[in-house]
């Protein structure tokens, strides 16, 4: 069997065309899948944003006003609402600002107070803004997968029209012609 570079160079470029075609609607699945796993984690956790009109809701989050936090963008506000309640409690300053105060006058036992609100602020506020990232990423995945499905499409119908297009069809002058002597041209199908 004789290949040559041009059928060679079509059979990898059908062949990672299909290859795209079956990724497509995996990473579609996995994007989806682990939008369902950040809901499940961040349902579990049952947090909320304060009722309208309380005062620990900032304006910024005051149409989540209630709601309970479910998805990457209430994560990354809620995580936004709690920097806004930190800053105020520390006076602006970071947690190691505070820690290296905390440090400085071991017996305060107000700044050694502020010093675990912080951390345990930020703890939670990294918590959060880690489910907002994985919740960006599947939108990543989801977007890649439909990018790949239709770049395989695209590879496959392309290198199959190219070699349709590529074959030799002998039309017979007449009826005579046809009878007379049969096509040698490769058939299309």
């Amino acid at each position: 069997m004789n290949i040559t570079p041009r059928a060679l160079a079509s059979g990898i470029a059908y062949t990672a065309g299909a290859a795209l075609i079956v990724a497509g609607p995996v990473m579609i699945y996995e994007g989806v899948h682990g939008q369902h796993q950040v809901k499940e984690q961040l349902s579990a956790q049952q947090i909320s944003f304060p009722p309208k009109g309380n005062a620990g809701l900032p304006a910024a989050q005051a149409n989540y006003a209630g709601q309970q936090v479910v998805t990457g963008g209430q994560a990354k506000s809620y995580a936004d609402m709690i920097e806004t309640h930190i800053k105020e409690a520390t006076g602006g300053r970071t947690y190691s600002q505070v820690s290296a105060a905390a440090m400085a006058a071991p017996t305060d036992t107000k700044l050694a107070g502020l010093k675990n609100t912080a951390f345990m602020g930020e703890s939670l506020r990294g918590s959060l803004m880690g489910a907002y990232q994985a919740w960006e990423v599947t939108y990543l995945v989801i977007g890649l997968g439909v990018a790949f499905g239709g770049l395989g499409l695209a590879t496959v119908a392309v290198t199959g029209l190219t070699d349709v297009a590529r074959r030799k069809i002998h039309v017979p002058d007449n009826v005579a012609a046809l009878t007379a002597k049969p096509s040698t041209g490769t058939p299309l199908l």
